[in-house]
């Protein structure tokens, strides 16, 4: 086996980390009776791994604008959903109420909320041309991305 140096041992451990992102992205398209079809979650991986984004949550979400500004702002370094920075995230943004909205905490809550929020912030977000951070700062969206989702 070849030496290792200080160089190379944190690029070893990210590659480690992807493919262990990629394995279990590949265990989560394999399971039955999800409420995403495996149809999209391969396609969200492929489009993860052809544009170079690095690890889970890239990969199970559509990659547009703002599911990777969600992944940033509600996700923590192991990629686990904070729950309190979603609804934070969501409250900036008009969306209150969400744990009341969507109660269901079977397996797999965490996801099905992150999932449902985004699918409505989208909407409000792209209709505001901008998304709300709980600070009172906000980012603007992207011109595509208005485009694509504001209400018509």
């Amino acid at each position: 086996m070849g030496k290792t140096n200080r160089k190379t041992e944190p690029r070893i451990l990210e590659d480690q980390r992807e493919a262990a992102a990629i394995a279990e992205t590949n265990a989560q398209i394999a399971l039955p009776h999800s409420v995403v079809k495996s149809t999209y979650k391969t396609k969200y991986k492929e489009r993860a791994i052809a544009a170079g984004l690095r690890g889970k949550a890239s990969k199970r979400s559509n990659g547009d604008w703002l599911s990777r500004q969600m992944a940033e702002l509600v996700l923590d370094k192991r990629e686990k959903l904070v729950v309190s920075s979603l609804v934070a995230l969501c409250e900036a943004n008009g969306l209150a109420g969400i744990e009341d909205r969507w109660p269901n905490r079977n397996k797999g809550w965490e996801g099905r909320l992150r999932m449902t929020a985004c699918l409505v912030l989208r909407k409000l977000v792209a209709d505001n041309g901008r998304l709300l951070l709980p600070d009172g700062t906000s980012r603007e969206a992207p011109v595509e991305f208005v485009v694509r989702n504001e209400t018509r």
